[in-house]
């Protein structure tokens, strides 16, 4: 394969930086895997991508202040909507709700239905660490494992049209999504070790649509080839 055909094919990761985010973390993540992560900087390079990461550390109010600014918030939603390859890290996964009771009266990007909550005062917040999450049967991503956590608010309960992992600090609260190529989790995949890993390998791999993008991409000519 090409050099050309390498830097544009399947194992090309478009990183979209939402400025709230530990991006190098991210990257290197994918690079471990043999992956090329870039940022992308446009609402076309999101809409095009096989592959999409919207990671997120930091506020509800300014995550979705960065998308709309940006111009990006419906290229996303349209990649969610349509079960594109898309995966939502933490503040990621939130910013997919409907809205947060982090930021009153901020709209969400609204393709998870449900509002995000404070977890429960019984433990500390945030949660900061590591804690065991259980994935159904069937999940083509998620595996009951104990990942890390750093997060204060979350989902009280599996939204409808979603396949979801409960974990719990204090009370009940959803540690993963996952519906077609689209995985979402509260967790933090890329710090934790082997387990998260796995499963962004998994989803890398297990996509829906992911191996005939790598057919087509194959399949393309490369500039010196066409010449």
């Amino acid at each position: 394969m090409s050099a050309a055909r390498m830097a544009t094919g399947p194992r090309d990761v478009g990183i979209v930086p939402t400025g709230v985010a530990n991006l190098e973390a991210v990257a290197a993540a994918f690079r471990r895997l043999g992956r090329t992560p870039r940022l992308l900087d446009s609402a076309t390079g999101i809409s095009s991508a096989d592959y999409v990461v919207l990671p997120g550390v930091g506020s509800f109010a300014g995550g979705m202040a960065e998308l709309r600014r940006r111009g990006w918030a419906e290229a996303v939603r349209g990649r969610v909507e349509a079960g594109r390859p898309t995966l939502a890290i933490c503040l990621g996964l939130q910013l997919l709700c409907e809205g947060s009771e982090e930021a009153p009266g901020t709209a969400g990007l609204g393709c998870v239905p449900g509002r995000v909550v404070r977890l429960a005062e019984s433990c500390r917040i945030p949660q900061l660490g590591w804690n065991l999450f259980a994935a159904p049967a069937g999940t083509v991503f998620l595996r009951s494992s104990v990942v890390y956590f750093a997060n204060s608010y979350g989902l009280e309960a599996g939204p409808a049209g979603w396949t979801a992992a409960m974990g719990r600090h204090g009370s009940r609260f959803v540690a993963g999504l996952e519906r077609g190529g689209v995985l979402a989790c509260q967790f933090h995949p890329e710090l934790s070790g082997k387990v998260g890993a796995g499963l962004l390998k998994r989803w890398l791999d297990e996509s829906p649509g992911a191996a005939a993008a790598f057919e087509r991409r194959a399949q393309r000519p490369t500039l010196a080839a066409a010449c």
